[in-house]
């Protein structure tokens, strides 16, 4: 009897240890979590304590973000010359808001209208002036006719506001894509195609753009497509004309008919 007790004693005190060691290891748990709920109470009381500060620093955080985003991607900034705007958005054929300021023999004359902010708006512009400096547009892969000259002033008036599809720049000019609201209808139309397909104008190539590029072709189809409408449809210069206006022309232009024309005159 007295050599199995001898024996179970390893055993007990192994057990003992072990239980220990369990004890020890749930205190230091314990202890560790009541610190971290320490610490988040502590946070939590700052925060109750200076709610108004912690208010104030997310809004300049904020501020911040939106004010490196604006400089950035510029989209507060005003341009007033063709050539401010950066190589960037014509590479990307980036669309500018603008008001229209009249129609010239050498294109349509805008004024660059920026998104505003406010605040931010006076605070990041480039220029403090209030003066205008319209940008020379021209309608990028079309030739005008005399009469879709005359379409352009009456339907493109100042001070309407159009949206320019930036395509290329040459010298300080945009060749680009005009769109303006349709009366009475949610959707625009494009002033390029516009002309086209009333037979107005016809292609012509793509300015600043090179003619083996993706973009080059593109423009060119969809172009090509709106003046194929006019020709099918006998629009503008596409029309045919009548059998009377042809007989006149041909009466006009014989000989006999221009002899009697001078001696009626004469008498």
């Amino acid at each position: 009897m007295r050599r199995e007790n001898v024996n179970n004693m390893p055993a007990e005190s192994s057990r003992e240890t072990e239980t220990d060691e369990k004890v020890l290891d749930r205190q230091q748990r314990n202890n560790g979590n009541q610190s971290f709920h320490n610490i988040l109470a502590a946070i939590s009381q700052f925060v109750d304590d200076n709610l108004s500060l912690v208010r104030n620093l997310s809004t300049g955080l904020a501020v911040a973000g939106v004010i490196v985003t604006a400089r950035s991607i510029r989209l507060i900034t005003k341009f007033r010359r063709a050539s401010e705007i950066p190589s960037r958005f014509i590479e990307r054929n980036v669309s500018l808001r603008g008001k229209v300021h009249s129609i010239t023999e050498k294109g349509i004359e805008v004024e660059h209208v920026p998104i505003f902010l406010p605040v931010l708006s006076p605070i990041l512009s480039k220029h403090k002036d209030v003066s205008i400096s319209p940008m020379l547009v021209h309608l990028a892969g079309v030739e005008l006719t005399p009469e879709g000259k005359m379409w352009l002033q009456n339907n493109v008036t100042p001070p309407q506001t159009v949206w320019l599809k930036l395509i290329s720049r040459e010298d300080d000019s945009l060749y680009c894509l005009v769109s303006k609201s349709r009366q009475r209808s949610l959707w625009s139309c494009c002033v390029n195609e516009e002309v086209l397909r009333l037979g107005l104008a016809r292609t012509a190539p793509i300015a600043g753009v090179r003619t083996d590029s993706r973009l080059y072709w593109r423009l060119h189809k969809r172009l090509h497509r709106a003046e194929v409408k006019a020709e099918k449809k006998g629009r503008g210069l596409w029309k045919e004309e009548s059998l009377w206006e042809r007989a006149s022309k041909a009466a006009g232009n014989n000989a006999v008919v221009r002899m009697m024309r001078r001696i009626f005159k004469s008498t």
